[in-house]
């Protein structure tokens, strides 16, 4: 699982919030990341978590 960092932005309009295009990118660079395995790429751009189940 992976947290990143984004910027909502408030607007008077009816999209609000929303997210800046560079913000939006890492979030897909993120997840293109985690999928491909690369976790040094992804640690670059979120911070990570390993979720264990506490009970089967």
């Amino acid at each position: 699982m992976a947290e990143v960092e984004v910027e909502l932005i408030e607007t008077p309009e009816g999209w609000s919030p929303y997210l800046s295009l560079e913000d939006a990118q890492k979030l897909d660079d993120v997840r293109e990341a985690l999928r491909q395995g690369d976790l040094q790429k992804a640690s670059h751009l979120a911070h990570l978590y390993k979720i264990t189940p506490l009970a089967v």
